[in-house]
């Protein structure tokens, strides 16, 4: 997947820019604050019709405008072009289309153009709830397995109806609650085993990219958390139904699936440094395209390295520059404040990239 060229109006600090973009190699060079961030952000909101950092639409426009719009021109792997058009004003629904025509629903889009991002948000993977690592799941998922967001909406839908029967100060229809349960452990069972087959396939990747990154220094492990390896999921969901009464809302089901992640055996949470954690989460995310390329029939992902190289040393810093120009990877985008470190990529790579300088919003190169 190549995006070709993209035109920004109105988004977060950008009020205008139009890209004519490098197939490879795109840098993004600027001061902190300066948009550079941004940028990459409106890529990610064409691929997952939201922001990676707000999930708030109406807080992404920028100030004093009514409307925001991004447009992306890709080129796919097997040569098909794909226009994306996003727009939307302040106080309407945002409208989504493809090739001119539009979504009657924005979860049909999702998984169309694999993307994969690295940011320092991403140490929330490690210090954040599982909520958190929990999405990242739920995100790579559903950019291969179309049917695997209806499932989890429905799943959902079922355990905000089985809580509100909780919390009510009469006896709930005990029929309806049964129904509701089942409902939860049909579909909770559904994603338990669509989980358990990411996280089978991730593991080996990710500890293969975190070894030559920490040239072997470190030993790291993932392991997938679930109330479904207990017993099915109905027996679990039933047993602490009192329980449940008793505070409100539902304790057991996939909705507290959580990853764990160790260093050396112990939790990362814990024992990690900063740079230890951005390794991690660098490899995490690695292996997450590598997952992505092998599992979106062949369709490879835009890589987005927002400020990747922040508390790592030089020797992973070097070691990562080194995996990401290789022929393993397609159409990537860094940002970063030092040209230093951009310096150093381009110097190791043969192939076409451009630079673009991001200064209070405005974009040139």
């Amino acid at each position: 997947m190549i995006l070709r060229k993209l035109s920004i109006i109105n988004y977060k600090n950008i009020r205008s820019a139009t890209l004519t973009l490098s197939p490879r190699l795109n840098c993004f060079i600027g001061s902190n604050g300066a948009g550079k961030t941004n940028i990459l952000d409106a890529v990610y909101y064409l691929s997952f019709c939201r922001s990676s950092q707000n999930p708030v639409d109406s807080q992404v426009i920028t100030h004093d405008t009514d409307f925001f719009v991004i447009e992306g021109g890709y080129d796919t792997d097997g040569g098909d072009a794909e226009d994306i058009y996003c727009g939307m004003k302040r106080g309407k629904k945002k409208h989504f289309k493809r090739n001119r025509k539009e979504y009657k629903k924005l979860s049909e889009h999702i998984g169309l153009l694999p993307v994969v991002l690295i940011s320092p948000s991403d140490t929330f993977l490690i210090d954040g709830g599982a909520e958190e690592r929990r999405r990242l799941m739920d995100m790579v998922i559903s950019q291969y397995d179309r049917g695997y967001m209806d499932i989890l909406t429905r799943y959902n839908k079922s355990l905000q109806q089985r809580n509100t029967l909780l919390k009510m100060e009469t006896e709930p229809d005990i029929t309806l609650m049964e129904l509701l349960e089942e409902q939860m452990a049909m579909y909770g069972e559904m994603l338990y085993q669509k989980r358990c087959c990411f996280v089978d396939e991730l593991v080996p990747l990710f500890q293969r990219f975190h070894e030559d990154i920490s040239m072997g220094n470190e030993s790291v492990g993932l392991q997938y958390v679930s109330h479904c390896r207990r017993s099915p999921l109905i027996d679990v969901i039933r047993r602490d139904r009192m329980k449940d009464r008793a505070v409100g809302y539902s304790l057991h089901g996939v909705h507290r699936d959580d990853l764990e992640f160790t260093l050396d055996g112990h939790p990362m949470r814990r024992e990690g440094s900063q740079g230890q954690n951005k390794t991690f989460v660098v490899s995490l995310k690695l292996a997450q395209f590598e997952f992505l390329k092998r599992a979106c029939a062949g369709e490879t992902p835009l890589l987005l390295l927002d400020d990747i190289f922040d508390k790592l040393d030089a020797g992973r810093v070097g070691r990562i520059i080194k995996m990401v120009s290789g022929d393993g990877f397609g159409q990537i985008f860094i940002t970063d404040t030092n040209r230093e470190h951009l310096d150093s990529i381009l110097e190791s790579c043969s192939y076409d990239y451009k630079i673009f300088r991001v200064d209070d919003g405005d974009v040139c190169g």
